[in-house]
């Protein structure tokens, strides 16, 4: 099948596997929920050298940022500075003190960042059964703000899909599967644990900054491909979070049907599996390399946005 029309989230997603009630009906977190105090104590056991790397990517850069079509990059205003108290704006406070205040503007969904489970869904319903119209002037239901304030901890393990295939970036539309994260690991020597927090890198947030990649208007880029036993292992294995290099975490269209974001779908909505999309993961995987060390601490926090969609983050990664 190549067109839309033929096919629909419902009929490709019918035989997937689904969690909507395992944690309860009020769930708001979903698979987080598998990251207990023994997966945040494992993610410390991991820790070697005490290396730490923060993996957000810069907000509203001189050169403008790389947004998912649709969104335009942060704006970044100067709201006091030295030349406000130069040309008599802003005066010194009592004792002397002067001060510069900034403001930023932008969509939740920009930069890095981890999606709200709600963030998309089909057939009216949200992740665990919620309703869509609970969107409606801002998400009361598996918003940002539950994620945020349960924070994503644990065991993280790096999947360098583009130094795999030897190359630097992999190539607009490429893509990949389960079976070749569990490849790329083996060659690595790291084990995807039950319960390990995901990174894979395709090199393409890199590619954007650096200009070798446009995002344009038909924008297809890399990442994993949906598949029934992709899903499967995704739920047997208890994958709490994923986090990639790209605007959205997987291929933008399925090649098979045309659809378009099914592991948002598949992943996210039905099994609850939290995203978090266009992490700065270049100078990690290089010194994952380096000293073959590809597991280490995870931990991110979104920013707790009140009914948000998702919320700005700087994971940090402990080797």
């Amino acid at each position: 099948m190549s067109a839309t029309d033929t096919m629909t989230l419902r009929r490709l997603l019918a035989d997937a596997p689904n969690r909507w009630g395992y944690w309860g009906a009020e769930d708001e977190i979903g698979a987080l929920n598998y990251l207990t105090a023994d997966e945040v104590k494992r993610g410390l056991a991991s820790v070697r050298h005490g290396r730490t790397f923060t993996l957000g990517v810069p907000i509203a850069t001189h050169d403008g940022d790389a947004v998912f079509p649709g969104r335009w990059p942060a704006k970044h205003f100067m709201v006091a500075d030295k030349a406000g108290f130069e040309n008599g704006h802003w005066h010194p406070l009592p004792g002397g003190l002067e001060f510069a205040d900034d403001y930023v503007n932008g969509f939740t969904q920009a930069g890095t960042h981890c999606d709200a489970l709600g963030h998309m869904w089909f057939d009216d319903t949200l992740w665990n059964g919620f309703p869509a119209s609970s969107t409606n002037g801002g998400m009361t239901r598996a918003g940002i703000m539950p994620i945020a304030e349960r924070g994503i901890v644990g065991r993280g393990v790096l999947i360098d899909i583009a130094r795999f295939r030897g190359k630097p970036a992999l190539e607009r539309a490429e893509t990949f599967t389960h079976l070749d994260l569990m490849e790329c690991a083996r060659a690595q020597g790291v084990e995807i644990l039950p319960r390990s927090i995901l990174l894979v890198r395709t090199g393409w947030v890199g590619a954007l900054a650096a200009g070798s990649q446009t995002v344009g208007e038909n924008y297809w880029e890399p990442g994993l491909t949906f598949s029934l036993d992709l899903v499967r292992w995704f739920d047997e294995m208890q994958i709490p979070s994923l986090v990639t290099d790209t605007l959205a975490n997987e291929t933008t269209y399925e090649p098979e049907t045309g659809l378009m974001l099914v592991l948002h779908a598949a992943l996210m909505r039905n099994l609850g599996v939290v995203f978090t999309e266009m992490a700065s993961l270049d100078a990690l995987a290089a010194d994952c390399a380096a000293d073959r060390r590809y597991e280490g601490f995870y931990c991110a926090g979104p920013a707790k946005v009140s009914k948000g969609t998702g919320g700005s983050a700087n994971p940090v990664f402990i080797k």
